[in-house]
C-alpha cells in the first residue's frame, strides 16, 4: 500500500486539524479556483461561501481558468466566473470532515482558519467513444485530490 502524505510539513498537530478526500470526481480546474477562493477563510465563512454558490447565490472568480467564462455580478477579485456546484459540494464534504476531526481533537470550533487547502489532479479514468468506420476517440475524466487543513488560532 502507498503512503499518501500531504504537501504541507512542519504542522503542529495540537493546534492543526487535517482531512483529504481523494479520487473525487469533479473538475480539477473548478476545484483549482474555489480552493484559492477559500484560502485564509474561517471555517464558518467559507462553509457559508460554498453554500451560497451550491445556491447560486454568489459566484467563484475564475483567475487562472478564465478564457470564454462570462462575467458575472458581484465579483471583486476578477470580472469573470462561475457558480461550480459540484465542485463546492465535494470540497464542502471534505471542509466538515476536517470540521469533525478538529471537534474530535477538542479544538475551538469558533477560532478556526483554513490555513492550507489545495485541489491537484489525481487518477485519470480511461474510456472511448465509438465512433463511425469503426474508430474511436479517447473520453478521459479527470479526478481530483483535495487537501484541507485547519489551524485554531
Amino acid at each position: 500500500m502507498p503512503e499518501f502524505g500531504y504537501s504541507i510539513i512542519g504542522l503542529d498537530p495540537d493546534k492543526t486539524a487535517k482531512a483529504r478526500g481523494r479520487e473525487v470526481r469533479m473538475s480539477p480546474k473548478a476545484a483549482r479556483e474555489v480552493c484559492n477562493e477559500l484560502r485564509g477563510l474561517r471555517l464558518e465563512a467559507a462553509k457559508t461561501y460554498l453554500e451560497d454558490v451550491i445556491a447560486m447565490r454568489q459566484a467563484v472568480p475564475y483567475r487562472r481558468y478564465d478564457k470564454k467564462v462570462g462575467h458575472r455580478r458581484g465579483l471583486y477579485k476578477a470580472d469573470s466566473g462561475r457558480y461550480p456546484v459540484k465542485a463546492s459540494k465535494a470540497i464542502l464534504r471534505v471542509l466538515e470532515n476536517a470540521e469533525n476531526n478538529a471537534d474530535y481533537k477538542g479544538l475551538d470550533l469558533d477560532r478556526l482558519r483554513i490555513t492550507h487547502i489545495s485541489a491537484y489532479p489525481g487518477r485519470m479514468l480511461k474510456r472511448f467513444i465509438e465512433r463511425a468506420r469503426g474508430r474511436s476517440t479517447a473520453f478521459n475524466e479527470q479526478m481530483v485530490n483535495v487537501e484541507v487543513v485547519l489551524t485554531e488560532e
